[in-house]
């Protein structure tokens, strides 16, 4: 069975490539995992500052690792010794050179949809560091922007929470997402990034795999 997904992930991957490109993001689907960070690394200069958005794709692949491995300098908010260090930390990736994240659902005709509960991972998205670098698995793949919105509340919200079992929010306790005022709740941003402004500024690589939630 995972071989007829991946077979479908090949032939849909370099057309949701090619539809953001369209929309003036730069894109690039692979088959695996290796090649796809091989890619993400090259993209980086040697002397650009990194952070990255919380990312169980980032993390599964091992890229941090990778990057210390590289020798780039990061700014690792989970170095941070207290909270307030942390926040810190999160405001200056606001302004760091590449940034680094997953994403939410991608429309096949190439609109990016996230859901944040602080926002430090969608504004630096959308303004700031010089460059964002996307990975994400071909999973987050909606046939429609409606379909990438419903994806983001309805399965990866929910998702995400269950990493947070201090969360007072229902959609961790029943995990499904209930619209909820919460204020625990992870849905504070519910952002669309339909073009890319400037052009080339956010990278997308798609990986033929199911990757993160």
């Amino acid at each position: 069975m995972a071989n007829l997904i991946e077979q479908r992930f090949s032939k849909l991957g370099p057309k949701v490539a090619a539809a953001l490109e369209n929309r003036r993001f730069k894109a690039w689907y692979f088959d695996g995992t290796e090649e796809a960070v091989d890619k993400l690394v090259s993209l980086i200069p040697k002397e650009h500052l990194v952070s990255w958005g919380g990312s169980t794709t980032l993390a599964d692949l091992g890229v941090r690792e990778r990057l210390t491995a590289e020798g780039l300098s990061l700014l690792d908010r989970d170095k941070a010794a207290n909270p307030a260090e942390r926040i810190e930390i999160l405001r200056k990736a606001l302004t760091c050179d590449t940034y680094l994240c997953g994403t939410n659902a991608i429309s096949e005709d190439g609109q990016l949809v996230n859901v944040d509960g602080l926002g430090s991972r969608v504004a630096p998205m959308m303004f700031g560091p010089s460059q964002v670098i996307i990975l994400a698995g071909m999973n987050k793949v909606a046939k429609t922007l409606q379909d990438a919105m419903t994806r983001a509340r309805h399965v990866a919200a929910p998702t995400n929470a269950q990493r947070f079992p201090a969360l007072k929010t229902p959609c961790n306790e029943t995990g499904a997402c209930m619209d909820c005022s919460s204020p625990d709740t992870l849905c504070n941003f519910l952002t669309t990034i339909r073009y890319c402004n400037p052009p080339g500024r956010i990278k997308v690589i798609l990986v033929g795999k199911a990757l993160g939630f």
